[in-house]
């Protein structure tokens, strides 16, 4: 069955949630991807006034803020390109499994130790790279 994005993100937060993993940028290039993420935003998501709209102000808040959030709301706020990179990856760790529905390919990836590790390590890289984020584990 092919995964869809809305799929693929539900995965990534309750795996990301069950760690209570969080997020926040740790230096000062965070001008750099604040704007390259807002770059990535859909015309219709920016506001004709200086740094983006509604959603890229709350975004870049968060990424100058030096202030963690949890990973599960980071990656439902991420714009529709991003989301669409991730299911790529995602899609290639778990299309060998066979599944009917988001909550038993969540069962499935849950069950087994080695998915795990490998879409987390999948999130980890993205957060850390893509969102030059310090990712921390727990409360």
């Amino acid at each position: 069955m092919p995964l869809m994005v809305e799929e693929a993100m539900k995965l990534l937060c309750s795996l990301s949630e069950a760690r209570k993993m969080k997020a926040a940028v740790k230096h000062a290039g965070r001008g750099a991807v604040q704007g390259a993420l807002l770059w990535l935003l859909p015309a219709d998501w920016k506001a004709p006034c200086p740094g983006g709209g509604a959603v890229g102000g709350l975004l870049g808040a968060w990424m100058t803020s030096g202030q963690f959030k949890p990973v599960p709301q980071i990656l439902m706020e991420l714009p529709p390109a991003e989301q669409e990179k991730l299911l790529n990856q995602v899609t290639a760790i778990v299309r060998h499994l066979e599944w009917t529905d988001a909550v038993q390919l969540t069962m499935l990836v849950m069950g087994s130790e080695a998915l795990q590790e490998r879409l987390l390590a999948l999130l980890v890289g993205y957060v850390t790279k893509e969102l030059q984020a310090e990712v921390q584990y727990g409360d």
